[in-house]
């Protein structure tokens, strides 16, 4: 049976090197940390995906008192992050794109960060592993959306407009469950026009972290398809990060993607943060999906090196066994390569191409 290639919503390695203080060839040579490195990636079929800078919270900045979960009868809720310092976001930032720059520099033609539809089909015609960049969280962008400019000139193609915190565009939703997406106030102005600059330079606008009102925001401004690039099903797991059905029935009406994300603790209908997950909780979120939005709007949003994944997973050496747990649900080889990948190049050459 032939590899299947796998395109990946969304993946925290920057994050991990940047948090480790580790050199970038660790990336190129592989390493036992984490979930995402380059020999894993070609061990699991991996041929491109999203990779997010996010910035982590200020460690000169002291928490909150109640800063982390809180245990209720039924579940858990965690008070959203505060919000960031421009200045300290955009230096993160710019460390973290560095990482990746440097990574291309570094890999002898084996990685490319990719910008056109052009340069990742000729990525997988090459077996080169094709990164988008993504900034998760808007915080390095200023009001004025001069930075937006100087990022997308040097290689950003992908935005979300939140992480779970508030930033000058919007609001994220807090780590809660049992919890709906409607937790706060929707994009505001800045927001706004932030929406309408990404679709002036075909920035692909990612709604996973976002609140619901938020959403709504987004789905009346945008003429580009609606991602949410590492979501579940909030009925199959009613936590906040998940999407409710109408926020699903949007998506499909304007022929967008949901990246199925790996973390458990957004699979399990209890919201459990258990490694022992089967993959079978993998396979129950995309079937719903599938049954909502369409067998064209589903993919793949793995999370790695951002989340606690099902240990049977393991990391991106182990997605050929998600495949073959889609197998045993009886999705033939046709739809396999849609969920793993054409659907989410579809979304990108509509976005980016307008």
């Amino acid at each position: 049976m032939t590899t299947i290639p796998v395109f990946d919503g969304h993946n925290d390695m920057l994050l991990r090197l940047y948090r480790a203080g580790s050199d970038n060839g660790s990336f190129i040579t592989g390493s036992a940390a984490g979930h995402l490195d380059l020999p894993r990636a070609d061990a699991g079929g991996l041929v491109g995906g999203f990779f997010a800078a996010f910035v982590p919270h200020d460690p000169a900045v002291p928490r909150l008192p109640d800063d982390g979960f809180a245990l209720t009868t039924d579940g858990y809720e965690m008070p959203l992050a505060p919000p960031l310092d421009l200045g300290y976001a955009q230096r993160a930032t710019f460390a973290l794109m560095s990482r990746l720059l440097r990574i291309e520099a570094a890999s002898a033609g084996r990685f490319k960060v990719v910008r056109t539809a052009e340069e990742l089909a000729r990525c997988r015609h090459d077996s080169i592993l094709a990164a988008i960049l993504h900034l998760e969280g808007a915080e390095a962008i200023d009001p004025e959306l001069d930075a937006l400019e100087v990022f997308f000139q040097a290689g950003f193609r992908s935005l979300g407009l939140v992480w779970s915190r508030p930033n000058a565009f919007g609001t994220g939703v807090p780590f809660a469950f049992p919890r709906s997406p409607d937790t706060g106030p929707g994009l505001t102005d800045a927001g706004k026009t932030l929406v309408r600059a990404c679709n002036r330079l075909r920035i692909m606008i990612d709604l996973s972290h976002l609140n619901e009102r938020g959403f709504w925001d987004v789905a009346a401004l945008s003429d580009a398809p609606l991602v949410a690039s590492h979501s579940n099903a909030h009925t199959l797991c009613p936590v906040a990060r998940n999407l409710s059905d109408r926020q699903l029935d949007a998506i499909r009406e304007s022929n967008g993607i949901v990246g199925v994300a790996f973390d458990v603790s957004m699979l399990r209908q209890d919201g459990a943060l258990d490694p022992a997950t089967p993959l079978t909780e993998i396979v129950r979120h995309i079937d719903y999906l599938v049954a909502r939005v369409g067998l064209d709007r589903v993919g793949f949003g793995s999370d790695f090196d951002g989340a606690t994944i099902p240990a049977t997973l393991g990391d991106a050496a182990g997605l050929p066994r998600l495949l073959d747990a889609l197998r045993a649900a009886d999705y033939d080889e046709a739809a396999l390569r849609k969920l793993a990948a054409e659907n989410w190049l579809r979304v990108l050459e509509a976005t980016w191409h307008g």
